[in-house]
C-alpha cells in the first residue's frame, strides 16, 4: 500500500509542477521587429510559399515580355500601378493601388500583397514571436481586397453577377485553393489564372451538332466565375472549324468563325463578345464544305493579334481548349 501511496504522489507532484508552468509561464518572447524591403527577405521562412509565388504570373507581372509589348514598355503608366503596386492596404480595399518606385522587378509582391500599414505582415495567425509580427487580417480573402487591380477590366464586377457571388464563393476559392484540399496547408500562391490551361479548360465547354444544314457550335461558361475570357483585353478565345476526310484528316486550313473578346478603348468598331458566367453562345456555321465530317475547335490567346491576320494560324499561335467532332 505504501508503494502505491507513493506513485500516487509522485503522478500528483508531476502533474501539479506541470500545472503551475503552465500557468506561470511568460509570454512568447516578442521578436525583433524587421523591416522589409523586398520579398527576399520572405523566402527564409517562407521557402515553399516563395517557390510558388516566384513562378506565378504576379511575380513576372514586370518583367514578362507579352506585358512590355502590350503596355509599350510601360510608357502606358496607367499600367505601373498593377504592375508594381505599393502595399493594397496602404490605400484600402476595393481603391486602386498606387505604383511603387523601386523594386518593380518583383512584380506583385509578397509586401503588396501582405504589409500592413503598421509595418506588420497581413496573415491567418497573430504571431508577436516572429520577425514580420503577422496579424490575423480576414480581409486578405475578400473580393475587395483582389479588385483595386482586378476590377479594372470589370471582372469582380462580373463577378458579383454570378451565382457563385450569392453562394459566397469568391476569387481564392478558385484562384488560390488549398493545397491538397487541406486548410491546413495553407493556400496555393501559384495565382492560377488565363495561363493555366487545366483552368481555361474547367471554365468552358464546346459542344457541336447539325442542325438542318447548319452546323452549330456551342460555348458554354460553365466554370469560370466572371466573363469568359477576363480581365485582360489582350485575352481572346476563338471558335475555328475545318472539314475532315473519312479517316479523320484535315482536308482543309482552319476557318475562323467567332471570337470572345472585351476590346481595347481605341478599337471602336468592334464590340465586347465576352461570354458571362453561366450562358451559352451559339455560332451557326453555314458553308458547303461544312456538310460532311468536321472538326471544331475553340483556341485561346494571351495577345489578341494573329501575326496575318487574313490566315491565322491558330495551332501556332494559340492554345486549343476543346473540340468537337460532327459527322455529316
Amino acid at each position: 500500500m505504501s508503494r502505491v501511496r507513493l506513485l500516487l504522489g509522485t503522478v500528483v507532484l508531476i502533474l501539479l509542477v506541470l500545472g503551475l508552468s503552465l500557468v506561470f509561464r511568460g509570454a512568447p518572447v516578442a521578436a525583433v521587429a524587421m523591416a522589409f524591403t523586398s520579398s527576399s527577405q520572405c523566402q527564409a521562412c517562407h521557402a515553399s510559399v516563395f517557390a510558388e509565388w516566384s513562378g506565378s504570373q504576379h511575380a513576372q507581372a514586370w518583367v514578362n515580355p507579352a506585358v512590355r509589348a502590350l503596355s509599350n514598355d510601360f510608357a502606358n503608366t496607367d499600367c505601373i500601378d498593377c504592375h508594381a503596386p505599393r502595399p493594397v492596404f496602404e490605400t484600402g480595399l476595393a481603391n486602386r493601388v498606387l505604383p511603387r518606385e523601386s523594386r518593380r522587378v518583383e512584380g506583385v509582391d509578397c509586401i503588396a500583397c501582405h504589409q500592413l500599414p503598421d509595418g506588420r505582415m497581413a496573415g491567418t495567425l497573430d504571431r508577436a514571436d516572429v520577425a514580420c509580427r503577422p496579424a490575423a487580417t480576414p480581409d486578405l480573402a475578400r473580393v475587395e481586397f483582389c479588385s483595386p487591380c482586378h476590377d479594372q477590366h470589370k471582372t469582380v464586377t462580373q463577378w458579383r453577377e454570378t451565382e457563385y457571388a450569392k453562394q459566397g464563393i469568391g476569387c481564392i476559392e478558385c484562384h488560390m485553393p488549398f493545397r491538397n484540399g487541406d486548410p491546413n496547408q495553407g493556400r496555393d500562391h501559384a495565382m492560377h489564372g488565363g495561363h493555366s490551361l487545366e483552368m481555361v479548360q474547367r471554365a468552358v465547354t464546346l459542344t457541336a451538332e447539325r442542325r438542318g444544314a447548319t452546323l452549330l457550335a456551342r460555348v458554354e461558361n460553365v466554370g469560370a466565375g466572371h466573363h469568359f475570357p477576363t480581365d485582360e483585353r489582350s485575352r481572346a478565345a476563338d471558335v475555328f472549324w475545318r472539314p475532315l476526310n473519312a479517316e479523320g484528316q484535315a482536308t482543309g486550313p482552319w476557318r475562323w468563325s467567332w471570337r470572345f473578346r472585351s476590346p481595347y478603348r481605341h478599337e471602336v468598331e468592334l464590340v465586347d463578345t465576352l461570354l458571362p458566367a453561366h450562358q451559352t453562345k451559339e455560332i451557326e456555321i453555314v458553308d458547303a464544305d461544312a456538310t460532311g465530317r468536321v472538326e471544331v475547335a475553340l483556341f485561346y490567346k494571351l495577345s489578341p493579334y494573329w501575326k496575318d491576320p487574313a490566315n491565322p494560324d491558330p495551332e501556332n499561335e494559340a492554345r486549343l481548349v476543346h473540340r468537337a467532332v460532327v459527322g455529316p
